[in-house]
């Protein structure tokens, strides 16, 4: 098949060897057999794209790839005997369909999305205990959420140079499917839900919503300049089941002046987020908050439904390392004085001040320069306040810090 990306040799080994299967597999058709059953993973087309894992029930224990995922360790064959039946009654979602990521790739570190809320109920012998593990809680920890913006204290300090703030959480509606499992009907409920929510926003988050489905390329390429628009094409999205019916029943609202975003039917049903230039953290949660609210009243009023919120884990999300509060609370920051110092050091500090810095170009887009990425560490054991507080102390003593090491470094 291939031309590029092997050598000779091994593309000539791989015909031998390939031939020779094919003609064992017909010898076992015509003596009435069947050919060798595969473990369950999710297909790959011939163009090297990848689909979503179907749902099965009953299958074999699954070759899970990722042997050094949580998902490795907690799905034992033991528990695969106990849960491989069971399909979930909001989604009909499975076993499989959770760890797809983790038996496809062998680079996952968490490797499990839930289907639904049901999930994390049917399937509790693998998410508690990998729950646990990944947010370093107690079996018998309870979630509290706490969004009362008058509690925070103080604000990013004004001459520390932060570019701008961002903070987004997720939600999901009760009675409809988390991204993974969510069927079609359910996906085109929440986006109308959606619709009519953002008609009764107030004059600071009014807005308007943008259809993916038929958008035409002028307001696709406005969306683009801003950094606003998602797109399709991320593997494990599409192998935990995310990009199904792609992009029917997902959009993007944003108010006027840019500055409150809505992602809907992405990896949450909901992505809620405030951003503004500058440092005034305090403020964007403001706004956060005041718009979750908006969403979560008029949700209420379409449907009598509200967000998915677990008393153990907080608000439910697709990916069991956003539960809690599900919220990152990002400043960009310019620290010179710690990129001479040392980077490593930097993230060590961090960790101290549970922070987590990353490069401006994302989780995965590396460092360059002295200007960093940093949020909030934690997602589940803490209150949204103490989250932003903690990522609004912990920036200004950076800052502190790092004019220290300008001093000393002669900068």
């Amino acid at each position: 098949k291939h031309r590029l990306g092997y050598s000779e040799i091994e593309l000539v080994q791989k015909m031998i060897d390939g031939v020779n299967t094919l003609w064992k597999e017909d010898q076992a058709f015509m003596a009435g057999g069947a050919a060798p059953a595969a473990p369950a993973a999710a297909a790959k087309p011939a163009t090297g794209g990848y689909k979503a894992m179907e749902a099965q029930t009953n299958g074999p224990f699954p070759n899970i790839q990722s042997t050094h995922s949580l998902a490795a360790k907690y799905v034992t064959k033991d528990i695969w005997e106990k849960l491989k039946g069971i399909k979930t009654k909001t989604s009909g979602f499975t076993l499989i369909q959770a760890i797809a990521c983790a038996v496809e790739f062998d680079n996952q570190h968490c490797g499990i999305y839930a289907g639904d809320w049901d999930s994390y109920k049917d399937f509790a012998p693998v998410f508690d205990p990998l729950i646990q593990e990944y947010h370093g809680i107690s079996a018998s920890s309870k979630h509290s959420s706490d969004m009362e913006v008058s509690k925070i204290r103080g604000n990013i300090a004004e001459d520390v140079p932060v570019h701008s703030c961002r903070i987004r959480v997720g939600r999901s509606i009760d009675g409809f499917g988390l991204s993974p499992g969510i069927t079609k009907e359910q996906r085109v409920g929440v986006e109308k839900l959606m619709v009519e929510a953002v008609k009764s926003f107030p004059k600071d988050l009014a807005g308007s919503y943008y259809p993916l489905t038929g958008m035409n390329e002028t307001v696709r390429q406005q969306l683009v300049d801003d950094h606003f628009l998602f797109v399709s094409g991320d593997r494990n999205l599409t192998v935990a089941g995310m990009e199904r019916d792609w992009p029917e029943g997902r959009g993007i609202f944003h108010n006027e002046k840019k500055t409150f975003l809505i992602w809907v039917n992405e990896e949450d049903q909901l992505r809620i987020i405030s951003m503004e230039n500058g440092g005034n953290v305090k403020g964007v949660f403001e706004r956060l908050c005041n718009g979750i609210k908006m969403v979560g009243e008029s949700v209420k009023k379409e449907c009598g439904k509200d967000f998915c919120l677990d008393k153990k884990y907080g608000y439910v999300h697709s990916c069991p390392t956003n539960l809690g509060t599900g919220m990152r609370a990002s400043v960009h920051i310019d620290l010179p004085g710690w990129t001479k110092h040392s980077v490593d050091k930097l993230k060590a500090r961090c960790e101290e001040l549970h922070l987590q810095p990353r490069g401006t170009r994302g989780e995965s887009g590396g460092q360059t320069g002295h200007t960093y990425d940093i949020s909030n560490k934690h997602r589940l054991g803490y209150s949204e306040v103490q989250l932003v507080q903690k990522m609004i102390d912990g920036v200004n003593t950076l800052w502190k810090e790092d004019q220290e090491f300008q001093k000393k470094l002669n900068m």
